[in-house]
């Protein structure tokens, strides 16, 4: 009864015509939203002179990543809404589905990394700030975020191109990520699942721990400063990143760590929803809201199209 196959089932979240309905909708506009907020940051920081800094580089291609995760996701889920029936997804395109998705959780954690190690750098050494983030190192930094990312998702998918699956196999999730991937495999999971395990707390950990130490450097700098109003400011360029690093960080390494006994299908998804899905939605609204330049450049490309 074993075969490798040449469809596998997803379950998604419902079968329910109705829900169905109802949850392209809300996904389809998710989705415009991930778009569209991430399109018009990697535009305002393009064209504005004012955000050509190391900050807003870096926020240039988280927004990038941001990108890439959802697309990995969201259309197959918006085009399975629409089947009637069995929902089917092809071996070879499961596979790259959770290559992608591995590629852009793994760049993601390491570009948030970076982004604190800027924001160390500006706040606890200002004046060797444009010296230290040069250029040719900002290039080398984000390269280096998309090469981790490349590294943890090969890691973990070449194994699991040795797994023998059943026939009829059934995912019980809405895209091919691994976990439950491999609860759908006949036999032979032992090695994906150590695999996966370490290199989740090894990559999510030594990136953690990299922000984690920025964050700490940084608070303790910024409460020997005197004026309440220079401790605010300084606060303020963090306050954005500290959020986005706490929605996805928390979520994902629950998910890819929690011991079986905690774990459920409804759980899983909710998870997986909130760090492929809502996180790329939050990011762009959470760095326009919260930060007054980007806000600031906005407005000034806004009154420029007016007049043309």
């Amino acid at each position: 009864n074993q075969t490798s196959g040449t469809d596998f089932v997803l379950l998604g979240l419902t079968r329910d015509p109705l829900l169905q309905r109802l949850l392209f909708t809300v996904f389809l506009i998710i989705y415009l939203i991930i778009l569209l907020g991430n399109i018009v940051i990697m535009m305002v920081i393009r064209t504005d002179l004012h955000l050509h800094s190391p900050m807003y580089f870096f926020l240039f291609h988280l927004a990038v990543v941001d990108i890439c995760y959802a697309t990995t996701v969201v259309p197959k889920m918006l085009v399975n809404f629409l089947v009637k029936g069995s929902i089917t997804i092809a071996v070879n395109a499961c596979m790259t589905q959770m290559f992608f998705i591995f590629l852009s959780a793994g760049s993601e954690v390491f570009m948030l990394s970076v982004m604190a190690y800027d924001r160390y750098v500006a706040i606890c050494n200002p004046l060797k700030y444009q010296e230290a983030m040069s250029k040719h190192f900002c290039y080398q930094l984000v390269g280096s975020a998309w090469a981790m990312g490349l590294l943890y998702s090969v890691l973990n998918t070449i194994p699991v191109l040795n797994i023998q699956f059943c026939g009829h196999t059934e995912i019980k999730h809405f895209s091919c990520e691994l976990p439950p991937l491999l609860s759908a495999a006949c036999s032979g999971t032992f090695l994906s699942k150590l695999i996966l395990l370490f290199s989740a707390v090894i990559f999510g950990c030594s990136s953690f721990l990299l922000t984690l130490i920025s964050y700490i450097c940084i608070i303790a700098t910024v409460l020997k400063i005197q004026s309440a109003e220079g401790r605010h400011k300084a606060f303020s360029t963090c306050s954005s990143h500290f959020i986005v690093v706490g929605l996805l960080y928390v979520t994902a390494l629950f998910q890819y760590t929690k011991p079986k006994s905690v774990s459920s299908i409804i759980l899983d998804q909710v998870l997986s929803t909130q760090y492929s899905i809502l996180t790329p939605m939050l990011n762009p609204i959470i760095y326009s809201l919260k930060n007054k330049d980007m806000k600031t450049a906005l407005g000034r490309i806004l009154k420029k199209l007016q007049f043309v």
